[in-house]
């Protein structure tokens, strides 16, 4: 189900057909156990570089996976070729590799049946959106840097799927989902500015909005200043927050947690950074990308994973969960980061009342220094400025950091509302702007 031409594909899987398909496995497996799942993905990108579109392409993928178990023995196979035949041989296939394969100690029967909440996950507008009104946003941005005399990069994309799990117990899900994304970077000279959206719906990317943001950043960071590396205090926008602090979340894993190699090892239940902060999963948010299901089956739920500083959840499989006895595992697809008490309304106020800082716009290259207390290092991009006495009086040439979000974020000096953030590293959340005390910048970039 994967080729060239978008006018002869089919439609996407619907509920009904998966059902069929998935019934077709069932009743004729001679495992203990059998799970059929479906991805099937219709999406497609618009590139453009250079203040012109290079690229605009569709791509429809659908894969059916069929997993057999016999007690602790199981085997996959999969196949992107819907026909009853090939689903026969796929199913014997993945028969052939549970009869041969080691017994796994952690395999767990399916998940037992469970009504699946509906979420708004397919927007209709967006399930329309095609290579035309990709090429018509991707020139919409364009048009505005050139009107600037600056250089436009980057990427509208489109997605729509299906995706399903059925049983041999009666478990059975279905999703239709969809989502559009949007990332901009605008260069001006040396200098760049950069804006990204991501939404369940195509009509809310706000090109013009994120292109102006990113025209303005660029201007702005003509002519930087050289600082000395060191500690300074920071206001980081929503993006820089998102990239610290998903590597935070990365680090829930129970497994690690369990061994002892977790930054979090032993503090279940004890406070790991300021007590304003909570973080929280909001599937059925409107802004964020909740889904009704995960892929193993299992409901995605509302969940508080830190609670005024206190870590209260890790991130379970469903064998650690019933190791730890956990009844219903949590999920973070739809991560919300908001700060209790009195904020400021934007990114502008917090600079109004800042005596002195560093405002970064986004981080990138994150990556991890120790495992053990999350220190990670990284650069600032798109925006890097010197705030002085209420007002950003100069760009900054970029930092490269080595900090720790678990130090970071112990204290905050103040805030804003959650927003949207989004960037290639850390896909999209809701959190705040921040102005932090102190963050460690280690040297200046040469780039």
């Amino acid at each position: 189900m994967s080729g060239g031409n978008a006018k002869h594909w089919p439609k996407m899987t619907g509920r009904e057909e998966f059902r069929f398909l998935a019934d077709l496995v069932l009743a004729r497996s001679s495992g203990d156990e059998t799970i059929v799942t479906l991805h099937d993905v219709h999406s497609g990108t618009a590139r453009f570089a250079n203040n012109q579109v290079v690229q605009n392409v569709d791509m429809r993928r659908g894969t059916l996976a069929v997993t057999v178990a016999f007690g602790r023995r199981h085997g996959t196979a999969s196949t992107t070729d819907f026909t009853a035949g090939s689903i026969q041989e796929t199913l014997a296939r993945a028969e052939r590799i549970a009869a041969v394969s080691p017994e796994d100690p952690e395999y767990l029967p399916p998940p037992e049946p469970f009504p699946f909440v509906a979420r708004e996950t397919a927007r209709p507008e967006t399930m329309v959106a095609g290579p035309a009104r990709r090429l018509e946003y991707a020139n919409e941005a364009i048009g505005h840097c050139r009107m600037e005399n600056l250089m436009a990069a980057g990427v509208v994309s489109t997605s729509v799927s299906s995706v399903g799990i059925a049983a041999h117990n009666g478990l059975f899900g279905y999703e239709a989902r969809a989502d559009a994304r949007f990332s901009l970077t605008v260069q001006a000279g040396d200098a760049t500015g950069w804006s990204a959206a991501a939404h369940r719906s195509v009509d809310h990317l706000k090109i013009q909005e994120r292109t102006l943001a990113a025209i303005a950043k660029a201007k702005h960071s003509r002519e930087p200043i050289e600082l000395p590396a060191g500690p300074y205090p920071v206001i980081l926008e929503p993006a820089a927050v998102a990239g610290l602090w998903t590597w935070l979340m990365w680090s829930f894993d129970a497994k690690s947690y369990d061994k002892g190699t977790s930054p979090f090892a032993g503090q279940l239940g004890a406070q790991i950074v300021d007590d304003r902060l909570t973080l929280s999963n909001a599937p059925g948010h409107a802004d964020l990308l909740g889904v009704g299901l995960t892929a193993e089956g299992l409901p995605s739920m509302q969940s508080t994973w830190i609670d005024h500083g206190l870590l209260t959840q890790l991130a379970h499989d469903r064998f650690t969960a019933k190791t730890h006895g956990v009844q219903d595992i949590p999920t973070l697809e739809a991560p919300v980061l908001s700060h209790d008490g009195a904020t400021c309304g934007t990114v502008q106020d917090l600079i109004k009342r800042t005596d002195r800082a560093i405002l970064v716009t986004n981080f990138w290259y994150i990556r991890t220094v120790n495992a053990t207390d999350l220190t990670l290092t990284g650069m600032t991009r798109d925006g890097t400025f010197l705030v002085e006495k209420g007002e950003i009086v100069s760009a900054v040439k970029n930092f490269r950091f080595h900090d720790s979000p678990l130090r970071a974020f112990q204290q905050i000096d103040a805030a804003t509302g959650s927003m949207e953030a989004v960037t290639a590293e850390s896909g999209k959340m809701l959190a705040p702007a921040m102005a932090l005390p102190e963050f460690n910048f280690s040297s200046v970039t040469r780039f």
